[in-house]
């Protein structure tokens, strides 16, 4: 057995312990604790919310921050809408059938609420770093939240201290080796090279771009990051409120393009989808247990809905009320998982391009495809002049490259909480190593398409590793957020 084999056989044994029946059910649990104890916020203030993002009030960076709370939002779907919706919503289906997007939506209905109060919570608990920015995000309100509360008569100091410290450093780890990383690099890489030998250089469909390319393009992206993250969180923001919409518009166009040509078979992918999810449609390699550990593991890392991530971004915003945060967060799962998720899927669903993967065929089949290449192959059925590949490494290395300038400012927070102002600068050139790093393991990796399954696992443990702290602490301040949202929605 090769390095790069047992490496993704211990990745994967690692992703599924991480993200067994204990993850998800505390997933799950804490998103509908905190529905309850908000009356169910993302149903009764999701037009409000949606309102929000399109008011003046949102635009104003007039208070306490370093951002409007439209360019925190934005910064926060930079980082979240990425390429978990392209690859990511691709690799759940390519390993836990087409079944498994339905547990991403059952996991992003309950993950609204959380969101809400992540968003919430990130300005509340908020504190204002020595060089004058703002600091926020599941560290702030896990320590200060946490301070002077007791639980069965222990006192919950230590333990905040202790849960915000262990979220700090998963936070870097995950940045630097995770899904706002790595993966997002990789997946950018692989298909605008594979799309590039293909369309430009002759190459076949579905054969790996030569090692080269990858050299050059990820030099690219790693120059094009830095000459954003370097400038700090008021650059960060600034492009993201701009770039972020155009990008999202311009995905979601074209996957309408491929929906309305099958549009016909609409009826038919749902019962396939939900047929899927259930166990009621044999599949060779997936079962519902893979439908729904890939369903809510990416779930999770699309929409970031439990991971805290968005409550960082969240704490630099302008406006000072916790509550109109709160509604502003919730919004980006739904744009996430609600509208481009679904988009994806149907795409994938509707041409077919899920019964060339292992959940389908099996695993080891010659010809079983995965990731970024699964959506890919979708496009690439309807669009024509081969145009639809061309469409989904563009839109892959748009929606990568904002992504990973989202969570690099992430991972700066997370590491200026354990070490300060001066650890900031070195983490940024750390980020940008590690991306490069992640841009060329595929060609490192040889032919097999099977080791891109590594950078997802990685992802995986990353965010599982993220969540545990924030979802305690969220569990521990429920009633607080309930409490100081029913009297400001009252208002």
């Amino acid at each position: 057995m090769g390095f790069f084999d047992w490496f993704l056989q211990i990745t994967t044994e690692i992703d599924n312990i991480m993200w067994g029946p204990l993850m998800i059910g505390l997933l799950l649990l804490t998103g509908v604790i905190l529905t309850i104890w908000t009356r169910g916020i993302q149903f009764t203030h999701m037009w409000h919310s949606l309102k929000l993002i399109f008011s003046k009030e949102s635009r104003s960076e007039e208070g306490h921050g370093d951002i409007s709370p439209f360019a925190a939002l934005m910064t926060a779907l930079a980082a979240t809408v990425g390429n978990g919706n392209i690859a990511g919503v691709a690799t759940a289906i390519a390993i836990g059938g087409p079944g498994a997007p339905v547990y991403m939506w059952i996991a992003g209905i309950f993950g609204m609420a959380t969101k809400y109060a992540e968003g919430f919570l990130g300005v509340q608990y908020r504190e204002v770093a020595p060089n004058g920015t703002m600091a926020g995000g599941p560290m702030y309100y896990v320590k200060n939240g946490l301070k002077g509360k007791t639980f069965f008569g222990i006192k919950l100091d230590k333990p905040g201290y202790i849960l915000g410290g262990a979220f700090a450093i998963f936070g870097v780890i995950a940045c630097l080796i995770g899904t706002g990383n790595m993966a997002q690099s990789n997946s950018m890489t692989a298909s605008l090279a594979n799309t590039i030998n293909q369309m430009f250089l002759g190459g076949v469909s579905g054969e790996q771009a030569p090692d080269y390319y990858y050299f050059v393009i990820s030099t690219v992206i790693a120059l094009l990051v830095g000459m954003v993250i370097i400038g700090g969180i008021k650059k960060i923001g600034h492009v993201s409120e701009k770039l972020v919409p155009a990008m999202i518009i311009f995905y979601v166009f074209f996957a309408l393009w491929v929906i309305i040509a099958n549009f016909d078979q609409i009826p038919a992918a749902y019962s396939v989808i939900f047929a899927s999810a259930f166990g009621l449609q044999p599949l060779v390699g997936a079962s519902v247990g893979l439908a729904i550990q890939n369903g809510v593991s990416r779930g999770l890392l699309s929409n970031e809905a439990g991971l805290g991530s968005a409550a960082i971004a969240q704490g630099a915003s302008a406006s000072e009320e916790p509550a109109t945060n709160g509604l502003i967060a919730m919004t980006g799962v739904f744009i996430d998982t609600i509208l481009v998720n679904t988009m994806t899927t149907l795409t994938i669903v509707l041409t077919g391009a899920y019964q060339f993967t292992q959940a389908w065929r099996g695993e080891g089949v010659a010809g079983n495809i995965t990731s970024i290449l699964v959506t890919q192959h979708a496009f690439d059925e309807v669009i024509p002049w081969g145009m639809g590949g061309m469409i989904i490494a563009f839109s892959s290395f748009i929606f990568g490259y904002t992504t990973l300038i989202g969570w690099s400012y992430y991972g700066e927070k997370c590491i200026e909480y354990l070490g300060g102002d001066k650890v900031i600068m070195p983490f940024r050139y750390t980020f940008i190593a590690f991306l490069f790093v992640g841009a060329i393991i595929t060609p490192l990796a040889g032919e097999s398409l099977e080791y891109l399954n590594i950078v997802w696992n990685l992802g995986n443990i990353g965010n599982a590793l993220m969540a545990f702290p924030n979802l305690v602490g969220l569990l521990f301040l429920a009633g607080s957020v309930a409490a100081y949202s029913r009297k400001a929605f009252a208002k």
